[in-house]
């Protein structure tokens, strides 16, 4: 296949026989020649064992962890308590649900409490944008367009984030490590189980959610 220059980013798109006789929807996860070396320095890395996760998050996001480990410990746990001990008065506790959930709840409480002391030590609260504002790094919003041409907008945080918004996306995950560092107008590609996929970056903000 031949791809022009001026025909644009996915203009050479391949079809499912064309990926299967490349070798990449057979497991064998084979780089296509046109994806260049990218491509094949990014399946390399993918076989290096994993890092550990990463300990940055924005200040929302720590402001939203404070404000759980605060309503748990001051509010949650209390109140949890003293329907434990209202439930142990009651009488036989092998048999009490009260008492027994009330326990359970507990123990759960006590778990995420000591979890969200620990991470919030070990945090690094990222609170200014970079020295490069045109490159991709913690906390940028990113418009990209996948394969298929469809856009999609994400922002890059750390994994106690993700779940906070849609479009949230963690600098761990393989899509967040493919861009750090990236510009506008980069291609990055990541390595799937149906065979390396591209994106492009289209554009790179720390302004806030357009």
């Amino acid at each position: 296949m031949t791809c022009s220059p001026a025909t644009a980013r996915w203009s050479c798109r391949w079809s499912d026989a064309k990926r299967r006789e490349l070798g990449y929807c057979a497991g064998q996860l084979r780089c296509p020649e046109r994806a260049g070396p990218a491509c094949h320095a990014m399946k390399q890395d993918d076989t290096k064992p994993r890092p550990r996760i990463s300990n940055y998050i924005t200040v929302e996001g720590e402001k939203r962890l404070r404000e759980e480990l605060d309503l748990l410990w001051r509010f949650e746990r209390p109140k949890v308590t003293q329907q434990v001990s209202d439930a142990a008065a009651m009488g036989d506790r092998s048999e009490n649900a009260e008492y027994i959930y009330g326990k359970k709840r507990l123990r759960e409480i006590d778990r995420r409490v000591r979890h969200l002391r620990k991470r919030l030590e070990a945090l690094t609260v990222v609170d200014k944008p970079p020295s490069d504002p045109s490159r991709i790094y913690f906390g940028a919003w990113i418009t990209v367009e996948d394969e298929d041409g469809v856009v999609h907008d994400y922002r890059l945080v750390g994994p106690d984030e993700i779940a906070e918004k849609p479009g949230y996306i963690s600098v761990d995950a393989p899509l967040g490590r493919a861009l750090l560092g990236k510009a506008a107008e980069s291609e990055v590609w990541i390595l799937t189980p149906s065979g390396p996929r591209e994106w492009y970056v289209l554009r790179v903000s720390y302004q806030g959610a357009r």
